[in-house]
């Protein structure tokens, strides 16, 4: 391996779909990338759903990058060594399972084999970095850098620090993200839920809340979003559009309407009990799935990822 090929070498850890998608991001700005996992059967696959999935971007004018197919499939490798990924890698995405004690194991792992100037970053949605790094050696290089799915298709990436994570840390992944043409943002501490998923949440909770009192129907309420607010803010986000609604910009906006939302926000009522399957998750399931029944789930994914290119192309016109 030469030596601008270690200087530029990535581990990924997990070769599932989120962990794929990250080979395919870095291989595309032109890192030398290396996939771990346990199972000899996993990394075959994943090199077979690799080149499939490059070769089809390839041929609908879709593939990131100025290298070809073939070339971003060179610069992956594939190792059930943890201590081979982890030589000269200079960041490591971990993609493993939502389980905590399957992250704490590995983390453990980890922290005796890194050297000092290695980040690594975990694609979790759901826990934040002090509840798997407390304790390990090498803790200060570890923090969250949550994508969204699908991540070939959407920019935003949420970097979160644990509360030893240095700083050095955050902006050398913040750089690092950026050099892949994604868009991150940095939480200046963690929190649960990140900042998307509190986001996103709150919006679900509503959504719930609105369908279940029989408000709206599932097909109506998605309108809501997809033909409504969902189309600005493809462009804006909710502050700079509340920014534009009012002559005076925000703090006129607020001042305008600050009280009606505050009186509308006290009638949100209790969080739904989004867990329990009851009549309400019956319900929008069987709405759900007469609008999108099981057996196209993948055709409709197929749709969105497609839309989101074409967006993707339509929004750099505008910045």
């Amino acid at each position: 391996m030469s030596s601008s090929s270690v200087q530029k070498k990535i581990g990924i850890v997990g070769s599932g779909l989120i962990g794929r998608a990250w080979a395919m991001l870095f291989a595309a700005a032109g890192y030398t990338v290396q996939m771990y996992d346990i199972l000899e059967s996993q990394l075959v696959t994943a090199q077979q759903e690799l080149d499939k999935e490059l070769h089809s971007l390839e041929e609908k004018g879709a593939l990131r990058g100025q290298l070809k197919a073939s070339e971003q499939l060179a610069l992956m490798g594939f190792t059930q060594q943890l201590e081979e990924l982890v030589r000269d890698a200079l960041h490591i995405q971990e993609c493993v399972p939502e389980q905590l004690q399957l992250k704490k194991s590995l983390y453990s792992q980890l922290d005796g084999l890194l050297g000092g100037d290695t980040v690594v970053a975990s694609s979790t949605s759901t826990f934040m970095p002090s509840l798997y790094s407390e304790g390990l050696q090498r803790r200060q290089q570890m923090l969250v850098a949550h994508p969204l799915n699908p991540p070939y298709f959407i920019p935003l990436v949420e970097i979160v620090p644990a509360p030893w994570t240095t700083t050095e840390a955050v902006e050398r992944t913040r750089l690092l993200m950026l050099s892949l043409g994604q868009r991150p943002v940095t939480l200046k501490r963690e929190i649960e839920g990140f900042a998307t998923n509190r986001i996103q949440y709150a919006i679900l909770n509503e959504v719930w809340r609105l369908v279940e009192s029989g408000i709206l129907s599932v097909a109506d309420v998605d309108l809501v979003l997809s033909q409504g607010l969902g189309l600005r803010y493809a462009l804006l986000g909710s502050l700079e559009t509340a920014h534009l609604n009012a002559p005076g910009g925000v703090a006129d906006y607020f001042k305008r309407f600050g009280a009606e939302i505050s009186a509308v926000s006290a009638t949100y009522g209790p969080t739904p009990d989004t867990q329990a399957e009851g009549a309400a998750l019956a319900e929008i399931a069987r709405q759900c799935e007469e609008l999108v029944p099981l057996a196209e789930l993948d055709q409709r994914r197929a749709t969105r990822d497609a839309f989101l290119i074409h967006l993707a192309r339509l929004k750099k016109q505008f910045e």
